[in-house]
């Protein structure tokens, strides 16, 4: 089996072609894909009819199962679950704000898997943001401003009952449960270590994190909502273009994401695995 893999000239992202996820792979195959999701960050492979099995199998390659909180699986199913919106629905669109998945617990996944499976023929872009680059580019009075601090992150904003998806959030074709163990909080460094590669990135951003450690929020509000303008600059995206039956791998550790919306009218299906913190090996 020999891959291709090209890189979408933006600041991360490549399309590999040449596997077909529908069947087993072999560890070589396996371990060309992970230095190639470690080297760009985002990864999309195109033509691939895969079951829930094959996207289960997938995953497991790159690790366990993380823990998706909040959020309910597809009836048979552990660990998949739905993206879904329907063409008439109002409700704001679900995961519009730059994060990284489940940034907000003590060990966040790794990285997400999403098979997309009814596309829109307009709209519905994911957009990632390259961390790596961001902090590379980051200037010097910036950095300082972070160096050595922590954010407090938590699902408070989005999944607590009073929360977007809480008690008030009506007619959604998500399965989401929202809970008061939303209010938790979590400790993570602004600037950490890829704990594979060591590169250093920035982790997180507004909405999962709502403070900094040590600081007062009157000082440190106004230096996340400084920061998030910054990690979202153009010049570190990457925009992906969707295609039925196209899977897409990201490393959370890496980017942060966003959906976009343009696509009322039509349905919206994609099914999602995480994949467990990596703790070497």
């Amino acid at each position: 089996m020999t891959l291709t893999i090209v890189p979408s000239g933006q600041s991360c992202g490549a399309r590999v072609t040449g596997v077909d996820l529908t069947q087993p792979l072999d560890p070589a195959t396996v371990a060309e894909i992970r230095a190639a999701w470690l080297d760009h960050h985002v990864l999309a492979f195109s033509g691939q009819e895969m079951s829930d099995d094959d996207l289960e199998r997938f995953t497991g390659y790159f690790g366990g199962f993380g823990d998706d909180p909040f959020i309910k699986p597809i009836p048979g199913r552990q660990h998949v679950i739905a993206v879904r919106r329907r063409h008439d629905e109002t409700a704001p669109l679900f995961a519009e704000n730059w994060h990284s998945d489940w940034s907000f617990q003590a060990r966040p996944p790794a990285g997400t898997c999403l098979l997309g499976i009814t596309i829109p023929p307009v709209g519905g872009d994911t957009e990632f943001s390259n961390q790596h680059a961001a902090l590379d580019a980051m200037p010097n009075a910036l950095r300082a401003k972070i160096e050595g601090k922590q954010a407090i992150h938590s699902a408070r904003a989005g999944y607590a009952p009073s929360g977007m998806y809480g008690a008030n959030d009506k007619n959604r074709s998500m399965d989401i449960v929202s809970g008061e163990e939303a209010l938790d909080t979590q400790l993570h460094p602004i600037i950490r270590k890829h704990p594979e590669t060591g590169r250093e990135g920035l982790f997180g951003c507004a909405g999962y994190i709502i403070g900094i450690d040590g600081m007062d929020d009157a000082e440190a509000i106004p230096l996340i909502v400084e920061l998030l303008h910054w990690q979202g600059r153009e010049e570190f995206r990457y925009t992906h273009k969707w295609e039925p039956d196209m899977l897409i791998l990201w490393d959370n550790r890496s980017v942060l994401h966003r959906a976009t919306g343009g696509y009322d009218g039509y349905d919206r299906l994609l099914h999602r695995t995480t994949i467990a913190a990596w703790d070497g090996g």
